[in-house]
């Protein structure tokens, strides 16, 4: 089983100091990857996964040397570009299943490492591999996979609200590569701001379980990214129905107010499940003509994928 993630925004996008992103991201509960392995004539995927899956082990049967003479079932799948980590997580979800089958005794950053995962972002391997809320290092010149550099649980209490719009997806693949190579420099002041935003009020927050303190650090480290990618996914929020309920929601008291990647999903963070629930109801209530948009309220996960042999 392979949680799915929330990536709160790049920390520092100017590679001032060698280092290229750094990103910040949590573990979520109720959304993830979750597939089987078993013997088979041939290779076969369950009718109703993702082309990638196909592709996945395919590829990773050949790097590893092994059989491919599987059964693939996918359980439950993470919705794919819509924010929520679904490509690393198939990847390494498949690729520890392989591990464990057939006994190749790999870690799961061997697993990213084959597949070409993290290659700006650390946040989905680090929360297959530990859980919680993730702080990952960057990209330097020597870098395999992104290290990580701080790694804390989220209190049992916080949930966090989120805002899908159905019609969307967000920016991947070649367009997402594309987008990148695009964006204007950001200014390193700014990375620096960030930094000790993050360093000095964000983290010390979580620690001492100050859910306000924390969500304004997130809120603006999304507003300062929002506004960097906003030429290349048309705003801060790349769904303007998005942005719209997200803006209501601060209203009504949330924090940590932000889009996840390249979305289009929308979150935000309060202290409190039923608090959760009444504000997910409001929601519904408030826009109920938007037939596009759903709302989930999600946990934190403090504990990593799991593999059953």
């Amino acid at each position: 089983m392979a949680p799915a993630r929330l990536h709160m925004g790049f920390i520092d996008l100017s590679g001032s100091l060698g280092r290229h992103f750094g990103s910040i991201g949590v573990a979520l509960n109720e959304i993830n990857t979750t597939l089987s392995l078993g013997y088979a004539d041939t290779l076969t995927v369950s009718s109703h996964a993702p082309k990638r899956a196909l592709s996945c082990i395919k590829e990773l049967c050949a790097n590893l040397n092994v059989a491919d003479k599987l059964q693939l079932d996918l359980h439950s799948n993470i919705p794919e570009h819509i924010g929520l980590g679904s490509g690393t997580q198939m990847a390494i979800a498949i690729g520890m299943a392989l591990n464990a089958f057939y006994d190749l005794g790999l870690s799961v950053r061997d697993i990213a490492a084959l597949t070409d995962r993290g290659a700006r972002s650390g946040i989905g391997i680090a929360i297959f591999e530990q859980g919680g809320l993730i702080v990952d290092g960057g990209r330097g010149e020597q870098t395999i996979t992104p290290p990580v550099i701080a790694r804390m649980n989220i209190p049992d209490d916080w949930r966090f609200i989120l805002v899908f719009d159905k019609r969307g997806k967000g920016l991947h693949g070649a367009d997402e590569i594309q987008a990148f190579k695009e964006l204007p420099p950001f200014p390193p002041q700014e990375a620096a701001r960030l930094c000790y935003l993050l360093m000095m009020q964000g983290l010390p927050a979580l620690a001492e379980n100050n859910i306000n303190l924390f969500g304004d650090v997130i809120t603006q480290v999304q507003s300062s990214v929002g506004e960097h990618f906003s030429g290349a996914q048309g705003g801060v929020f790349a769904s303007q129905d998005v942005a719209t309920v997200m803006g209501y929601l601060q209203e009504q008291g949330a924090v940590a107010i932000g889009q996840t990647s390249w979305g289009p999903t929308g979150f935000c963070a309060v202290q409190g499940a039923n608090v959760a629930e009444k504000l997910k109801q409001q929601v519904e209530q408030q826009f109920s003509g938007c037939e596009n948009l759903k709302i989930l309220v999600v946990s934190a996960r403090n504990s990593g994928g799991e593999v059953f042999a």
